[in-house]
């Protein structure tokens, strides 16, 4: 790699690395220290190709999750097995790692342009701006920066587009799945909101158990199938389909019920 060369969006790839592995060793006791992450599915993530890979994910925070998912796919590609033990995975990180985010959160401060570097594809949200509903069209720069993200490497996007649970699935994700037809892998996260504030940054409560599930790729006819069925493909893939919403619920009446009856006992 020369010393300045640069990556598809113009970034420095020796300035991309050095933020990377600085954020990476910061960032590294967060879910292998205060906090415990647990992985499954290092192995799918081995097995993949090296460009053309969109993961889909519910999202919990601004940046932990995807800092998290900088960890277990650096990890991974070291050869670990579901672990982030030991940060030196992070030396010689993927380059060509790639995530969605709203323009407007990767310019609020310093700490989130330094996260952009690191692999942020900022895009104006047509539904959200400043805290306000819109309705504006979608800029084609934004979607051909992403077939440039997807022509390159791995490009992660969380569809729902907030970090809400049980939102709507985005449909401009499924457009982007038929069209340009990647390899698309889901994840599901949990902990990271009991664990962080919402932009992630900073810790709310220790000792946490974190996961993070890398699901096998979906089968997806690209031809044949609708935009309606492929969000709701990607709604079970991410667990954000409305029936887990009732499985949820129920668990956690069954959860109180116990509690309550310990009480009473």
């Amino acid at each position: 790699m020369g010393l300045f060369k640069k990556n598809i969006f113009g970034q420095y790839l020796i300035l991309k690395k050095w933020i990377i592995r600085v954020l990476g060793v910061v960032s590294h006791q967060r879910y292998h220290g205060f906090n415990e992450l647990q992985i499954e599915g290092s192995d799918i993530l081995r097995s993949l190709p090296e460009t053309n890979i969109l993961f889909i994910s519910n999202h919990q925070t601004y940046f932990a999750d995807v800092v998290a998912m900088f960890h277990v796919f650096n990890a991974a590609l070291s050869g670990r097995d579901d672990s982030i033990k030991n940060v030196g995975y992070l030396w010689n990180p993927k380059l060509n790692l790639y995530y969605v985010a709203a323009k407007e959160t990767m310019k609020a401060g310093f700490l989130p342009k330094l996260f952009a570097y690191a692999g942020s594809i900022s895009i104006e949200r047509t539904w959200r701006a400043s805290g306000k509903d819109v309705n504006r069209q979608v800029k084609m720069s934004d979607i051909s920066n992403i077939k440039k993200a997807l022509d390159d490497g791995w490009v992660i996007t969380f569809p729902q587009g907030t970090t809400t649970p049980f939102k709507p699935i985005r449909k401009g994700t499924a457009h982007i799945i038929k069209h340009y037809k990647p390899i698309v892998v889901p994840i599901v996260i949990d902990g990271f909101r009991r664990a962080f504030d919402k932009k992630g940054i900073r810790i709310k409560k220790k000792n946490i158990l974190q996961s993070m599930e890398i699901k096998a790729p979906l089968d997806i006819d690209y031809e044949n199938e609708t935009i309606e069925q492929i969000v709701e493909k990607i709604e079970y893939a991410i667990e954000q389909h409305p029936s887990f919403l009732k499985v949820i619920s129920q668990e956690e009446l069954t959860e109180n019920e116990t509690l309550n009856q310990k009480r009473n006992w």
